[in-house]
């Protein structure tokens, strides 16, 4: 009621209906005499009403001539609880709306019922596109198929979206590269091999024997298998030759996937893996881990089985976190991958907004992804090895962190 009665029809009705009912009641209306003055009086409230109605249609022209004119656009984050992601949304917001764009930004906190829902709502309200970075990318068919019947564009970010034709280009990463410089980042720390260059072993442990264990990302995440694939393509010829001994034994990937990259299920997995397979004194030489939030819970149960500082091994990460770039400062986390999201930002957008012109957006790999459906045309991004030698550069004077978060 308070809105009507702010707008100039809506106060003028209410003026006209408050006076009709005090003019009934009084029996004005049944007096012959009172009719035409009534009529008169009645006259110039239309007036009023008329007169309001065009003073609120012209205000609403002008309301709606502030609204962006590309249109809006969705966006579907997976979670908050990734600063990550955070950065990826705000990201992605910022060069939409500075390219004319209204946005509309959402997070479902790793519940997939709950992306599906938000999606299905950005199409209500008349999304244009959708950029979406999937928490299953198996779930989302039944929306995708709206957005088809809609003619609204999908753009899969960073993680490919499987199982659907209605997904139109993938903005990622080089995601099996990802895996490699992960593995040999983990080489290099150990010692196997002498530099980042290596390919073979090369360096003061080549002969090892050397303990590692292995941990991947979720077996929903398309992303989490290309990480290991390129991992353990570096990896399983030293473990075949011996330089590498898992000796929890668990290396198929269905054993070392960590549900939803959660820190805590990690932490869990590595005490059981200290209980199970590292009495007697063994140590742990390595491990390898595709996320920071996963290194963070894996370093936490090695710190807590008594391993500190000066001991703790090996252990790789993904995302440059502040927290695990911290750590990385701190001696206890060792390296990360550097994926500059502010440029996969950058490349979803203009995606997006060529779709939108009719104009085919730049790819530069058509033949990778296939979603168990199409193959989707992709554009790959590189992504970096980050240790204390080298993240000042790559991530502070970058302005990607500012060095006062780090302490």
């Amino acid at each position: 009621m308070d809105l009507v009665r702010q707008s100039p029809l809506g106060a003028a009705l209410i003026f006209f209906l408050s006076f009709w009912s005090r003019w009934t009641r009084s029996g004005m209306a049944h007096k012959s005499n009172s009719i035409p003055k009534g009529t008169q009086l009645i006259k110039k409230v239309l007036g009023v009403v008329a007169a309001g109605a065009l003073l609120v249609a012209t205000l609403t022209g002008c309301a709606s001539s502030t609204t962006a004119e590309g249109g809006l656009i969705g966006v579907s984050m997976p979670t908050q609880s990734s600063t990550r992601w955070i950065s990826d949304g705000n990201s992605i917001k910022d060069k939409l709306v500075a390219d004319g764009f209204d946005v509309d930004l959402q997070y479902a906190e790793d519940d997939i019922p709950t992306q599906v829902t938000q999606l299905e709502g950005m199409l209500t309200k008349g999304a244009k596109a959708l950029i979406i970075a999937a928490i299953d990318g198996t779930q989302l068919t039944d929306v995708l198929q709206k957005a088809a019947d809609a003619k609204v564009p999908v753009i899969s970010y960073d993680r490919l979206i499987r199982d659907s034709a209605n997904v139109d280009y993938y903005a990622t990463f080089d995601n099996f590269k990802v895996g490699v410089l992960q593995a040999t980042s983990l080489l290099v720390g150990m010692g196997v091999y002498a530099t980042e260059a290596s390919t073979s072993a090369d360096g003061a442990n080549a002969a090892g024997p050397l303990n590692v264990e292995l941990f991947a990302g979720s077996p929903d995440d398309n992303n989490a298998t290309f990480f290991f694939n390129g991992a353990m393509s570096v990896l399983q010829p030293l473990i075949d030759s011996g330089v590498l001994v898992v000796k929890s034994g668990q290396t198929d990937f269905t054993q070392v996937a960590t549900l939803r990259w959660d820190g805590a299920v990690a932490q869990k997995r590595m005490d059981d893996i200290l209980v199970g397979s590292y009495k007697g004194g063994a140590k742990v030489n390595g491990v390898l881990s595709p996320y920071d939030g996963l290194s963070r819970g894996i370093i936490a149960s090695l710190t807590a089985a008594g391993y500190t500082a000066a001991d703790l091994p090996t252990v790789t990460g993904q995302d440059a976190e502040v927290l695990s770039v911290k750590s990385m400062i701190a001696g206890e986390q060792y390296s990360t991958i550097f994926k500059d999201t502010r440029e996969l930002a950058a490349v979803a957008v203009a995606m997006a907004e060529a779709l939108l012109k009719g104009e085919t957006p730049e790819t530069n790999d058509t033949t990778t992804y296939d979603n168990g459906v199409k193959t989707v045309p992709s554009y790959l991004l590189t992504p970096y090895i980050v240790t204390t030698d080298n993240y000042k550069e790559l991530l502070v004077d970058s302005g990607y962190i500012a060095e006062a978060d780090l302490g």
